[in-house]
């Protein structure tokens, strides 16, 4: 007997479930017939994959080596199986664009970009607090590109499936209002905003842990934050209730400033994902500039932020894209 990808299903499902009659039912199938299968599969295979117990079964040694690979082998073949449908449905050419990015108006630039290159493409967009999910969503092929960002030198999600490239870094800023004390400012020192709430977006990375490392350093912790929606956190930044944590290139809300915190104590950098055996790696160096390109005019729509670089010298770009170095802690979070 050949062995065969449903004999490996079998096989994972055995161990997952636990028992042959779970399995069996999972399968849809009758346990005589799922434990004939297996002795089949043993027989092959030229050992026993699992020890049978008055309390289910267990793997054996062979057992936890076939499995380890039947784990590998199945996600494979099974996006193997979507990447060549969807080459037969596209004529092996993407007929349109899934970008799926975070709150924030960069998205906006690189859609408005792409329509206008690519009129024959329909350009769609998914929207998610979740980084991880949107890597997600690409990794397994329901979106072309994931438009994300990191704070520092963190790892990106997904970094075993997904190449990622940067097209763009930047400081982070404060929201204030115009009648903030500091709002004249060229920048705020993160220490005199030590008796302040803070409102930020939500995510499931690591940018709050970030942060508050940072007021530690200027030698407080912030004693209180409202994690919202980008509107609701404009609002509590334009009534005086909070400052705004946010990105460099946001357009400044009426009755507001974005400023720059001295010495630059947080970084956010932009980065595109995309499956580099998938259709998207055919346009990705085109994404990839138009992304960059909207970056360029967001920064220098920024008055605040134009005037940060002239007097630190900075590319707002950051590095050229390109591949990204393999950082250890795995950190995202959205900012406005």
């Amino acid at each position: 007997m050949d062995l065969e990808m449903r004999h490996l299903r079998a096989i994972r499902t055995i161990a997952e479930a636990g028992s042959l009659t779970r399995a069996a039912a999972v399968l849809g199938l009758a346990q005589p017939a799922l434990s004939a299968q297996l002795k089949r599969i043993e027989s092959t295979l030229g050992g026993r994959l699992f020890e049978r117990g008055r309390y289910g079964v267990r793997t054996t040694a062979l057992g936890d080596f076939v499995l380890d690979r039947a784990r590998i082998l199945l996600p494979a073949v099974s996006q193997l199986q979507q990447e060549a449908v969807r080459l037969t449905q596209e004529g092996g050419r993407p007929h349109a664009f899934r970008l799926g990015g975070t709150h924030g108006p960069l998205l906006g630039g690189v859609v408005d970009r792409l329509a206008a290159a690519h009129p024959e493409m329909q350009v769609t967009t998914r929207i998610s607090w979740s980084e991880r999910e949107i890597a997600a969503s690409v990794a397994g092929g329901r979106l072309n590109f994931a438009l994300i960002g990191t704070c520092g030198e963190s790892t990106p999600p997904e970094p075993d499936r997904l190449v990622w490239r940067q097209f763009a870094a930047d400081p982070v800023f404060i929201l204030l209002s115009e009648e903030h004390p500091l709002a004249g400012q060229p920048e705020v020192n993160l220490a005199d905003l030590a008796n302040e709430a803070w409102a930020d977006v939500p995510g499931d990375g690591c940018f709050w842990e970030c942060f508050t490392a940072a007021c530690t350093r200027a030698g407080f912790r912030p004693s209180r934050v409202y994690e919202t929606d980008t509107a609701s956190c404009v609002y509590l930044a334009q009534v005086g209730r909070a400052v705004g944590l946010c990105r460099a290139t946001l357009p400044t809300p009426p009755g507001l400033v974005t400023k720059a915190l001295t010495g630059t104590p947080l970084m956010w950098r932009h980065l595109i994902g995309w499956d580099p055996y998938g259709f998207a790696a055919q346009v990705a160096p085109d994404v990839v500039a138009h992304a960059h390109a909207a970056h360029t005019e967001a920064a220098a729509r920024s008055e605040s932020y134009t005037a940060w670089l002239a007097t630190h010298g900075t590319d707002a770009s950051g590095p050229a894209p390109g591949a990204l170095p393999e950082p250890s802690l795995p950190c995202g979070r959205s900012l406005p």
